[in-house]
């Protein structure tokens, strides 16, 4: 079974992620496999300093990703442009990937991206789950967590779907806007039902 898990910028995704490693599943970090498909040599690498200039290039000439992550995150055309660069890429090495997990056995498959629903993964994944969290909990948590500063906050979280419109997807909707025990109950409830279903030979 292949677990889309989603969640908005700093709704707890990346904790949910890790308990569900810690319980068994196989986890594939799109964030990572983000930064493998724009290493220099990369075919998304020489896409991306065609367009946005060797300005965003770090000494050792990799992508200074703060760097362009300030230019796309205040300029959405810029910001959909990198996208239409990257995510053929992502998606291709997350189903080579999957594929791979299979032919090894492996039941639990979890693709962890904050933008699966607006790149098109869900369309690999035979469920999708969603980590929500009120707006204002996602502001304290990246301004605390990050250093960002209100705008950057606010311009980071309006560059995903809402919680609102990703629910449209989401056959599971976590909340935690509650406590870490609570979190962590309810995702080893989720996990017991999963594991049940693949014991019955469902989507597994």
């Amino acid at each position: 079974m292949v677990i889309g898990l989603t969640g908005g910028i700093a709704s707890g995704k990346s904790t949910v992620s890790s308990l569900l490693k810690e319980l068994g599943a196989y986890i594939i970090d799109v964030d990572e496999v983000g930064r493998d498909v724009v290493e220099k040599g990369e075919k998304a690498y020489n896409e991306i300093v065609d367009y946005f200039g060797k300005e965003i290039l770090l000494p050792d000439g990799e992508i200074n990703r703060k760097a362009l992550g300030r230019i796309v995150f205040s300029d959405s055309s810029k910001l959909n442009k990198l996208n239409s660069i990257t995510h053929p890429h992502i998606i291709d090495r997350v189903k080579e990937i999957i594929s791979m997990c299979k032919a090894k056995g492996i039941e639990i498959i979890v693709v962890d991206a904050a933008i699966l629903i607006e790149m098109g993964l869900y369309s690999v994944c035979d469920t999708i789950w969603l980590v929500s969290v009120d707006k204002d909990t996602q502001l304290h948590r990246l301004m605390e967590r990050d250093r960002y500063s209100y705008e950057e906050a606010n311009n980071r979280i309006m560059a995903q779907f809402s919680d609102e419109k990703k629910s449209r997807y989401a056959d599971l909707i976590i909340d935690n806007n509650g406590s870490l025990d609570e979190l962590k109950e309810e995702v080893k409830r989720q996990w017991n039902r999963i594991v049940t279903e693949c014991q019955k030979g469902r989507n597994c």
